[in-house]
């Protein structure tokens, strides 16, 4: 059997076994055939049936989390963790609690860290997890209440060296530090290692926050800069309004972008003049309001809630939302209107058909597992400092960070010409380097 049809066939029995995971099998047809020039030079992978192993979780975890809301109502939520690869360390990924998540979203999410996380160098393996649970609209009361139901079950599971998750949509300080005081008070220890994204005053690492927009924003720098340009003087347009947003409009402005448009799920705002930061951080942070409310608080500024924010003309796009948001359509406009680079903040945001469209007008792609990488990569900067009972300053952390995107890029650029491709194939060279450093783990510890 010749490599493309192995992968075919790797392809049919993950469809077979895993039915009605659309997202899940959406992130394995985007990997699987760029593989292909890996695997032809490597048949040892082919022979260890590592395509098939990596493609099925070591470990699926699902679980009821029930909690008792303000009224006094019993409620009842689905939990889940999938503990995907630990080939080069202990499983690391997010949790996200949103009512989308589902079995297969995870899975996704999850598939993708193992090659993110392998990008980044750092000993870190690829998880996901999250709930079907809103916390918005809740108290802290109710959240703490599910985080606490949410961490019993979890807890077993979990270590410094087992299986470290940090926070996604719907997670941030407040739900960790809930989930963090519960895993203490089963196990009667301070592992501050298990769980990172903390508040710094207690195992925090300085940058966390604002790390994956910043890395995403650094990536595209590098990627421009492979042209002779640079952000200084580009317009931007970035989707979201939450934190990898906010902090990636933070950094264009830093490099001298402008960021003109953003969204959220009620719509769109465009400023002509450039995004007013501390005022939409006042309204997504502090008044907790949508975003129509920045329009009306900023002269010149127009909200719509018809159509894309990637409609808005621009030179640098950066999804920041969430998966499959960037549609055909939205790739068409942006073409249209002169995008030179997208890189993509969130994960999977770009649909197959926008991807494909890129790659055909020439426009650089910065495909999530590389791009966003910083997140997870300062993640892991926090365990460091947890390990050795450090804190680095927030300049020490943000050097650190932008050094990794830089290797990340690079990365991504020699082994794509390595494959005998295009150094701007950023998607081949994602997953080809992530894959190779993850087959070779694999191969030297065994069958397992």
């Amino acid at each position: 059997m010749d490599v493309s049809a192995r992968i075919e066939a790797v392809y049919a029995q993950i469809v077979h076994r895993n039915p009605g995971e659309s997202e899940f099998h959406q992130a394995a047809r985007e990997v699987l055939p760029t593989l292909a020039p890996v695997l032809g030079a490597h048949p040892e992978y082919l022979d260890a049936r590592i395509v098939e192993r990596l493609c099925e979780p070591e470990r699926q975890l699902v679980f009821r989390v029930p909690w008792v809301d303000d009224d006094g109502e019993v409620r009842v939520n689905r939990g889940f963790r999938v503990e995907f690869n630990s080939a080069l360390g202990p499983y690391k990924g997010g949790l996200r609690f949103h009512p989308s998540v589902n079995l297969g979203i995870v899975k996704f999410l999850g598939f993708e860290q193992i090659f993110k996380n392998a990008l980044t160098g750092l000993a870190i393996g690829g998880g996901k997890g999250g709930a079907d649970f809103d916390p918005k609209g809740r108290s802290d009361g109710e959240v703490m209440r599910f985080c606490q139901s949410f961490m019993t079950e979890l807890y077993r599971h979990l270590g410094e060296h087992t299986d470290v998750p940090a926070g996604d949509i719907g997670v941030g300080g407040r739900e960790i530090g809930y989930l963090f005081g519960q895993y203490k008070r089963i196990t009667n220890r301070f592992e501050a290692g298990v769980l990172t994204g903390k508040p710094v005053g207690w195992g925090g690492s300085p940058a966390r926050t604002e790390a994956t927009g910043y890395g995403t924003v650094h990536f595209a720098q590098e990627m421009l800069r492979t042209r002779k340009k640079d952000l200084d003087g580009l317009t931007v347009v970035v989707s979201g309004s939450g934190n990898v947003a906010l902090y990636a409009i933070e950094k264009v402005h830093a490099l001298g972008g402008r960021v003109v448009a953003c969204s959220d799920s009620c719509g769109h705002v465009v400023d002509p003049d450039g995004i007013d930061l501390a005022l939409l951080k006042e309204i997504k942070e502090v008044r907790r309001e949508r975003i129509d409310s920045y329009a009306a608080a900023k002269p010149g500024a127009v909200f719509s809630g018809r159509g894309s924010v990637f409609q808005v003309p621009c030179e640098v796009a950066l999804p920041c939302a969430t998966q499959n948001e960037l549609t055909e359509q939205c790739a068409i406009a942006l073409v249209k209107n002169g995008v030179l680079a997208v890189a993509e903040g969130a994960n999977m945001p770009c649909t197959p058909a926008a991807i494909e469209i890129f790659r055909e007008a020439d426009v650089l792609f910065g495909p999530g597992k590389a791009a966003n990488a910083g997140g997870v990569a300062t993640s892991a900067l926090e365990m460091q400092q947890n390990a050795s009972r450090e804190r680095w300053t927030f300049a020490q952390t943000e050097a650190r960070l932008a050094a990794v995107m830089t290797e990340v890029h690079t990365l991504c650029r020699t082994t794509a010409d390595r494959y005998d491709c295009s150094p701007d194939d950023y998607a081949l060279g994602a997953n080809a380097a992530g894959f190779v450093r993850v087959a070779e783990a694999m191969a030297a510890q065994g069958v397992v």
